[in-house]
Order: C-alpha cells, then sequence, then structure tokens
C-alpha cells in the first residue's frame, strides 16, 4: 500500500474514534430520554434520529453543505466565532458523521434502557436514590450490552460512510481522503490491486464487527438467564 493509503486509514480510524466518543456523549442521555419519557415530541425526535437511514447520504450532505456554507446559519456562526467553515475540513467530517450515525448509536442503546424493569428503578428510588444515582447506578450497568453494540456500530458505520464525507469532505490527501474515497480514488484511476487491498481490509473489519456483535449479544441472553 502507498503512503497516502496508510495516511488515509489512519484518518478514518481517527475520524471513527472521535464520532463514536462523541455520540455516546451526547446519544446516552438523547436515548434515556427517548425510552423513558412520555412526551408528545418523541415521535418527532425519534423521526428525526432515525432520518439519517432512509436519506440517501448525499442529501444529507448537501443539506449539511448548505448550512456550513458562507450563507448559511452554521457557517456564519462558525465564521464570526473565528473558527473558519466546517465543509472540506476535518472538524467539518465530524460534524456530518455525527449526524449520519446517530442512529446506529441511540437505537441500540434506546432498545437496552426499554428493557429494564421499571420495578429496579423504583426499588432504587425507595433506597433514596436520586435520579443520577439510578441512571448511573443501575440504568448504565444494565444497558452495557446496548452501549457496546452502539459503539461498536458507530464506530464501524463511520469507517464504512462514503456519500456523506464525499459531500462535505471532498477528497484533499492527509485533511479529509478517507478510505472509501481511497478505494473511489484507486478504482477510477484502475489501480485495481490497491482497490483490492483496500477494500479486502474493509471486508475483514465488517465481519470482525459482525462477530463481534454476536459475541456481545449472547453474552446479554446469557447474562439474562442467569437473571
Amino acid at each position: 500500500m502507498t503512503a497516502a493509503d496508510w495516511t488515509a486509514i489512519r484518518l478514518t480510524a481517527t475520524l471513527a474514534a472521535v464520532t463514536t466518543a462523541l455520540l455516546l456523549l451526547v446519544g446516552t442521555p438523547l436515548a434515556w430520554w427517548l425510552a423513558r419519557t412520555g412526551s408528545r415530541l418523541k415521535p418527532v425526535a425519534a423521526a428525526l434520529v432515525t432520518m439519517p437511514l432512509v436519506l440517501p447520504p448525499t442529501v444529507l450532505g448537501f443539506y449539511l453543505l448548505l448550512l456550513m456554507g458562507p450563507q448559511g446559519v452554521v457557517g456564519q456562526m462558525t465564521t464570526a466565532l473565528g473558527l473558519g467553515r466546517l465543509p472540506f475540513t476535518f472538524g467539518g467530517l465530524v460534524v456530518a458523521s455525527v449526524l449520519y450515525t446517530l442512529p446506529f448509536v441511540v437505537q441500540p442503546l434506546q432498545q437496552a434502557f426499554e428493557a429494564i424493569p421499571e420495578a429496579l428503578l423504583e426499588a432504587a428510588a425507595t433506597l433514596r436514590a436520586g435520579p443520577w444515582d439510578r441512571f448511573f447506578s443501575v440504568a448504565l450497568p444494565l444497558a452495557r450490552p446496548g452501549l457496546l453494540t452502539g459503539a461498536v456500530l458507530g464506530f464501524a458505520h463511520t469507517v464504512g460512510e462514503f456519500g456523506v464525507v464525499l459531500m462535505i469532505g471532498g477528497n484533499i490527501p492527509g485533511q479529509t481522503r478517507v478510505l472509501s474515497v481511497a478505494v473511489y480514488d484507486h478504482v477510477e484511476a484502475t489501480e485495481f490491486a490497491d482497490a483490492h487491498r483496500l477494500a479486502a481490509g474493509m471486508v475483514a473489519f465488517a465481519l470482525l464487527v459482525l462477530v463481534t456483535l454476536y459475541a456481545i449479544q449472547r453474552s446479554a441472553r446469557a447474562a439474562e438467564a442467569r437473571r
């Protein structure tokens, strides 16, 4: 593999790690709220979270490009704050990846939180555990399989992104040229051997992700049976 390919791999791994960390920070409280709330806004919020699953990535990328561009609300805000514009930067890739991967982290977490028996939370409340106590000492440990599933899916989905990162980041070597774009470049240049090496690595990674998810689910079922 070329030095540019290794750079693309490192950039992709960094993007996936940063995106997953941010999604766990943002997605965990969001998933908890969606799992426990009775608000009328829940269907709207759930639909917005799920929307990246049904929207073509180029559509999402196009509107993000407008929002973060010089005439967009976000673009004007970042410019006013001295941050510059996000399109065609690593920061722009992170924003796009967080939004595009959001449902892959939130949905497994929401399902894990919804599976927690209400009686356990009520029992903790009778022992004078406050809302934060109940969340960190009862809900979060019980939702660990969902947390792990969300983290694995979030990381893997970010690694495999193409349309949205190409729209927002373009193809700048060392800055926004991620692994999926590198494969596309090799195919476009008829460098099929290089494309095959990168693509085969992504296939192996996808298989590893699926095996890991299966192991997490099997472990969760075994723990549930023991309880």
